[in-house]
């Protein structure tokens, strides 16, 4: 096993990764910026190294410094957690080419993934189901028009090397076309380094269910179970379930069929996520692959009682799963709300300085987070504090836990969602188990 492993990374996951492998017997170094100097994962880990100012693009993001990092700390293998530089091909074949191992699934997995529109190419030859759309990316305004009248509106504009909300315009009629391309390509552009775009049919009312799968070297690839994510605002996930509530038998043995036939159609490796789309009707659509680990893989690792992070390591250093699917059990009902540092109304960021920090716990609750007080929230990153899981043995009772995990929580000092979050959960359609994409913009 790896003696040593850096931590390209920061926050919640960061430390996350730093308490796996101290179960792992691996020693951790956490590369960090200036802003994270006193963080709680630089505190806990082993060792900790700085690469850098505070502005991303100089620091998590700075390959060079990262790789310099893990040679002078002598660490064998690098883990990019999510976001940053978790799923960039060039990361991972340097990573490589520098005698490092990249804690993750190989770099054309990465790279095939990461072009949307050549992942829906593969995942339909793949004999998963795709929504109408272009074949690929579409080169100017013109072909966009030419497809968007004959698959019909409304469509959804995509960045092909995009991810995270951006690059993304939903477009409900041929008026609103020229704008929306025009913006979706500023934004891909600025956000990706490529603008270019696809366009598929847009489902109303659809729910967003996504299937973890595991995958190591020898070719044996595992379903963990769905989780629904349809608690998003403008494509940003806020709550997330396992399993997925209200989903029948048959489109959920639908969703785990596809999920394996995309793994496979890319030799997949690692821990990474199939994500669908599922209309009322139970009928469901490939949207995209993530290729790293996800920020709610805590709901699957408690209805599961695997630990993702670990099997990452152990499949990086070429450990076989060792179980079978038929090992793997879903036992009772999982949620995480993300505790973000933003305003429950507008969610305008809130930086500034945590005053109090008190977590909720009792049975049944697990809380991620590397806050602790006082701590200063930094303005340049995401704005996650905190993820607060809870299981149950039913939906009912893991939401009432919920609320009363909320209801303990304390955050002094910068506002947080958690006050969305109460009125989420008193919500009756997502109570009922009914909550779909593009809910919240109009009533919550």
């Amino acid at each position: 096993m790896f003696q040593k492993i850096l931590i390209a990374n920061r926050g919640e996951i960061a430390l996350r990764i730093v308490r796996t492998c101290r179960e792992l017997g691996i020693r951790t170094v956490v590369a960090h910026s200036t802003a994270d100097a006193e963080s709680l994962p630089t505190r806990l880990a082993d060792e900790s190294i700085c690469v850098g100012p505070a502005e991303a693009r100089q620091s998590y993001l700075n390959i060079p410094g990262i790789i310099s990092a893990a040679e002078v700390t002598d660490s064998e293998a690098i883990h990019p957690g999510y976001g940053f530089l978790a799923e960039n091909p060039a990361f991972a074949d340097i990573c490589q080419a520098c005698g490092l191992t990249f804690i993750g699934p190989p770099a054309g997995a990465i790279r095939l993934m990461g072009d949307k529109a050549q992942a829906r190419l593969a995942a339909k030859k793949a004999g998963a189901p795709v929504l109408p759309g272009s074949e690929g990316p579409v080169k100017d305004l013109d072909e966009a028009r030419a497809v968007a009248d004959e698959i019909g509106y409304p469509i959804i504009l995509k960045a092909s090397a995009g991810g995270g909300g951006r690059g993304m315009r939903i477009v409900r009629d041929a008026d609103g076309l020229a704008s929306a391309f025009q913006t979706c390509q500023t934004e891909a552009g600025a956000a990706f380094g490529s603008s270019e775009l696809y366009c598929e049919k847009f489902v109303p009312d659809a729910r967003h269910v996504e299937v973890q799968v595991l995958g190591d070297r020898n070719g044996t690839r595992l379903l963990l179970g769905e989780r629904d994510c349809s608690v998003q605002r403008r494509h940003q996930k806020l709550l997330e379930e396992s399993p997925a509530p209200l989903l029948k038998p048959e489109t959920r043995a639908g969703l785990e069929r596809a999920a394996l036939a995309v793994a496979g159609a890319v030799n997949y490796e690692s821990a990474g996520t199939v994500e669908f789309l599922v209309d009322d009707a139970g009928d469901f659509y490939f949207i995209e692959m993530n290729t790293r680990i996800q920020v709610e893989h805590p709901v699957t690792e408690t209805v599961t009682g695997i630990d993702i992070v670990r099997e990452q390591i152990r499949i990086a250093w070429g450990h076989p799963l060792g179980y079978t699917q038929a090992a793997i059990r879903i036992a009772g009902h999982a949620i995480e709300c993300r505790i973000n540092a933003e305003d429950p109304d507008t969610f305008v960021p809130s930086a500034g300085r945590v005053t109090t920090w008190i977590p909720p716990g009792g049975f049944g609750v697990r809380v991620d987070s590397h806050l602790m007080a006082p701590y200063s929230v930094p303005p340049f990153y995401d704005s996650l504090l905190a993820k607060i899981i809870v299981h149950a043995d039913d939906r009912a009772t893991a939401i009432e836990r919920m609320r009363r995990a909320l209801a303990e929580t304390v955050v002094e000092g910068v506002k947080t969602t958690i006050p969305f979050h109460q009125r989420l959960l008193s919500d009756p359609a997502f109570r009922e188990g009914g909550f779909r994409l593009g809910r919240l913009e109009t009533t919550l």
